[in-house]
C-alpha cells in the first residue's frame, strides 16, 4: 500500500486521538489499568472476588435439581427433570443437564453450592429483592452497597473494583467512593497489511506535536491491551461479540488478573431469568451460557499463581415458587442455591436443602442467610473485618473456605 502517515489514517479513517483514546474506555481505560499493573501490582497471594450476578431470579429448583423427590415432580409435572436427566451431585440432587462443565468443577471439589440462600422476611419484587441483596440490607434501605461500603473501609480506591458491565451495579457504590468500570467494547483491530500499518502508528516521530503523539500513544495502549487481555474485545464483521456476552466479560476479568492490576473485586452479569412462561428451554440455554462462560473461566484461573487467588460468587436475587404456573413457567420465589468456586473453596454442598413439604404459602423457606456467605468472603477472601461491611450481622459459613 502507499506510504501511510498518521495524520493521514487518522484522517482517512475517521480516528481522533480522542475517539482511540475512547475506543477501549469509560470511567478508566487501559492505560490507566495497565500502567496500574505495572508501577503497582497486586500482591500476587492477594485473593481477588469476582462476583457474577443472575438477573432475573433463577429458578433454583431446576438448577440443582431434587429430581428423585415425589413432592418436586408433583409440583411442576411438566416442568421437572427427571432423575436420568440431571447430573448426578449425591444426595438426591442433580445439575442441570446445561451445566456439564460445572459438574466436572464439582468432581474435582471446586465448586461450593450453598443451598436454601435467601434473607428474612423475602419480598418477592425483583427491585426490591435486589436492592436487598446488593446492598446486604434486608431490614431497611440503604444508599451503599455492600462492596462499596469495603472499598470505603480498605482506601477508597475506585481501582480496588472494577465492573465489566454496561452500568455499574448499586454493590459496588460506597458512601465516599464508587468502583471503576470498564464495560466490554466492540473494537476490533485491524489484520493483514493494513493492521501492521495501524500497528505502525504507534511509535511516535520526533518534533510531533501533544495530539499526535497522544494518538501514537493510544494505538499503542490499544495494542498492548490485546496482547494482555486477548482478543476479548473483538467482534465479529457483524458486530455481534463472537463469544456470548458474559463469557467475553469473564476473559476480560481473566486476563485483568493475570496482568496484577490492582483490582480485588470484579463484578459481571447475565441477565433473562425471569422465566414466567416456557421455563424450560430458556432456562437451560441461559445456564448451558453460565456454564460456558465459567468452566473455560475456571479452568484459565487454575493455570496460575494470581489466578489461584480467585474465588467466584455466583447469585441470583431469589428463586421461584415451588409449583409450576399455567404457562409452564414458574413465578417469584424467595430461597435458591449459591455457587462458589475456585482453587481456594472447599468444594462440595454447604447449607442444609429446604423442604418441599414444609413451605411459607408455597415458597422455600430460606435455610442460609445471604450475608453469611458475604461475611465469609469479605474475610476469607478480601481479608476484610466483615463487621465493618455488614455491622448488624454476626453469622459465617464455616468449611466454604480453607
Amino acid at each position: 500500500m502507499n506510504k501511510l502517515t498518521r495524520r493521514r489514517f487518522l484522517i482517512a479513517s475517521g480516528v481522533t486521538a480522542a475517539g482511540a483514546l475512547a475506543a477501549g474506555a469509560t470511567q478508566v481505560d487501559w492505560t490507566q489499568l495497565l500502567d496500574a499493573a505495572q508501577h503497582n501490582p497486586l500482591d500476587p497471594n492477594a485473593g481477588v472476588l469476582v462476583v457474577v450476578t443472575l438477573y432475573g431470579g433463577n429458578d433454583g429448583l431446576n438448577t440443582v435439581v431434587p429430581a428423585s423427590e415425589h413432592a418436586y415432580q408433583d409440583a411442576r409435572p411438566e416442568l421437572a427433570y427427571k432423575p436420568e436427566e440431571v447430573l448426578d451431585l449425591g444426595e438426591g440432587l442433580g445439575l442441570n443437564p446445561g451445566m456439564k462443565g460445572l459438574k466436572g468443577l464439582w468432581d474435582n471439589k471446586e465448586l461450593a453450592i450453598v443451598r436454601g440462600v435467601g434473607y428474612p422476611k423475602p419480598d418477592h419484587s425483583h427491585f426490591r429483592s435486589m436492592a436487598i441483596w446488593q446492598t446486604a440490607s434486608p431490614e431497611s434501605s440503604v444508599p451503599t452497597g455492600w462492596l462499596g461500603r469495603w472499598l470505603d473501609a480498605s482506601g477508597a480506591d475506585p481501582l480496588r473494583a472494577v465492573s465489566v458491565e454496561p452500568v455499574l451495579p448499586p454493590m459496588l457504590a460506597g458512601a465516599r467512593t464508587a468502583a471503576a468500570s470498564l464495560p466490554v467494547s466492540g473494537l476490533k483491530l485491524p489484520s493483514g497489511a493494513l493492521g501492521k500499518s495501524f500497528q505502525g502508528l504507534a511509535t511516535a516521530d520526533p518534533g510531533e506535536g501533544v495530539w499526535q503523539a497522544r494518538a501514537a500513544r493510544s494505538v499503542a495502549d490499544l495494542y498492548r491491551a490485546e496482547q494482555v487481555l486477548g482478543k476479548t474485545v473483538a467482534r465479529d464483521p457483524k458486530g455481534k461479540h463472537q463469544k456470548g456476552a458474559l463469557a467475553a466479560q469473564l476473559d476480560l476479568v481473566a486476563g485483568l488478573i493475570e496482568a496484577g492490576v490492582p483490582t480485588r473485586v470484579y463484578s459481571v452479569s447475565l441477565g433473562g431469568f425471569d422465566t414466567h412462561a416456557d421455563e424450560r428451554g430458556t432456562q437451560q440455554r441461559l445456564l448451558a451460557e453460565l456454564d460456558d462462560a465459567l468452566t473455560p473461566f475456571a479452568q484459565r484461573l487454575g493455570r496460575t499463581d494470581r489466578g489461584r487467588q480467585a474465588v467466584v460468587l455466583v447469585y441470583s436475587e431469589f428463586g421461584r415458587r415451588v409449583a409450576a404456573n399455567a404457562s409452564e413457567g414458574t413465578d417469584h420465589g424467595t430461597a435458591g442455591p449459591v455457587f462458589v468456586l475456585g482453587n481456594g473453596v472447599r468444594g462440595g454442598f454447604h447449607g442444609a436443602e429446604p423442604s418441599l413439604t414444609d413451605l411459607d404459602n408455597g415458597d422455600l423457606k430460606e435455610t442460609t442467610d445471604f450475608r453469611d456467605v458475604y461475611a465469609t468472603l469479605l474475610e476469607g477472601v478480601l481479608g476484610t473485618d466483615a463487621g465493618k461491611v455488614l455491622p448488624d450481622h454476626s453469622g459465617r459459613l464455616d468449611g466454604l473456605l480453607p
